[in-house]
């Protein structure tokens, strides 16, 4: 017989683990750091503990800007390997939750955990369902361990929560007693540079002088880097495109990575493509408010932050037409199909969009701090313990 614990008070300790394997920025450590920002803005939080692996630390001081007091970064000395990070998830968490005394646990991706070992309620962000959507992204057999973690993360949280509504409705497609079990919410992603002071990068050639169509993405085949690249390779050879217009790939290592790169070096573009992997939000910024447009051609995508964030500062969009990029896009976005030849589609998408007159774009205010605080300070309040 299990009975429901009271829920977390209202001025809460909130442990988030951002513990992850790579070892320069990607989606889910912005989100995490995105996180930490967003709950230290409100006065119910007392103190956020953000624990990260002693290799994630130069990128999280450096690229992330957490500058609140109350924001305390742990650093979790352990081997890079997914053998030593799981034992940590498993045994090491429960004892560093229930030694700071944090009142709620928040998993800022999915992680295989053992719940009864938590003194304290676990909440977890569903970023999307790859794993069983897109295995491709992941391989064989490492997308078996992806599933299992995701369906561990899943049946033992006392909450979780989706960053979209193409998200909860995929959950549901696959765990569909889900919103019978637990507490279920949509909480969008932060993406608010109101306070962010936008500089050019300083790693790559100047880009001052220079058009720049940009991308934000991880290297995985879900993204289709690949077909950007085709692409602008295709424009700038037609004169579309101006030929000093350049492209600008920012996005950490992933499967697809060696692929893209003999693409580049196969169609000659190595002087005019940029590869960046480790920016700071500054220099993100600068990108977003510079770029002619960017560019998201993904197939699928449970939230895409790159996507809030340029709405968030104005900027001119071109993405696939997908379900996820019509609720989080607006009238402003242009969109261009998947069916039929894909490169073709968004080489005219991009080429529509310059002969568009130019106009002012507002910035999407959806995914500011403020918004998203007091929805988060809601979830917690009300994801329950169930104890014996």
């Amino acid at each position: 017989i299990h009975r429901l614990s009271s829920s977390p008070s209202l001025n809460m300790h909130v442990l988030i683990c951002a513990l992850h394997r790579p070892s320069k920025p990607t989606g889910v450590c912005r989100y995490a750091a995105n996180l930490a920002q967003c709950l230290a803005e409100t006065n119910k939080i007392t103190k956020v503990s953000l624990v990260i692996g002693a290799w994630q630390k130069s990128y999280f001081e450096q690229s992330f800007k957490l500058s609140s007091n109350k924001i305390n970064l742990i650093i979790i000395d352990i081997k890079n390997t997914s053998s030593s990070r799981n034992i940590w998830f498993l045994l090491k968490l429960p004892k560093l939750a229930k030694y700071l005394n944090t009142d709620i646990v928040h998993l800022s991706f999915p992680l295989p955990i053992i719940r009864q070992l938590f003194a304290c309620p676990i909440v977890a962000t569903i970023h999307d369902l790859y794993p069983y959507e897109f295995p491709e992204n992941f391989g064989y057999p490492n997308v078996i361990f992806n599933q299992l973690f995701l369906k561990i993360c899943i049946n033992n949280s006392n909450g979780l929560s989706c960053v979209s509504k193409t998200t909860y409705e995929s959950l549901k497609q696959y765990f569909y007693k889900i919103d019978s079990k637990k507490n279920t919410t949509v909480i969008y992603n932060q993406a608010d540079f109101s306070n962010i002071t936008a500089q050019a990068p300083l790693n790559i050639k100047p880009l001052n002088n220079f058009a720049f169509l940009l991308a934000v993405a991880q290297h995985r085949k879900n993204k289709n880097l690949d077909v950007i690249i085709k692409s602008y390779h295709s424009l700038k050879a037609s004169n579309k495109i101006h030929k000093s217009t350049k492209l600008v790939l920012v996005g950490s290592p992933g499967p697809e990575t060696e692929n893209l790169k003999q693409l580049i070096q196969a169609l000659s573009l190595e002087a005019d493509v940029e590869m960046l992997a480790s920016i700071n939000d500054e220099e993100l910024c600068w990108l977003y408010k510079n770029c002619q447009m960017l560019v998201i051609p993904s197939t699928t995508e449970g939230f895409c932050l790159p996507l809030a964030e340029a709405l968030s500062v104005g900027a001119k969009i071109i993405c696939s037409d997908i379900p996820i990029f019509r609720e989080i896009g607006n009238l402003s976005c242009t969109y261009f199909t998947l069916a039929g030849d894909i490169t073709q589609n968004l080489s005219q998408a991009i080429i529509n969009s310059f002969e568009q007159p130019v106009q002012t774009v507002q910035a999407d205010k959806r995914f500011s701090k403020v918004q998203l605080s007091q929805q988060y300070i809601d979830f917690y309040s009300q994801v329950k313990l169930p104890t014996s």
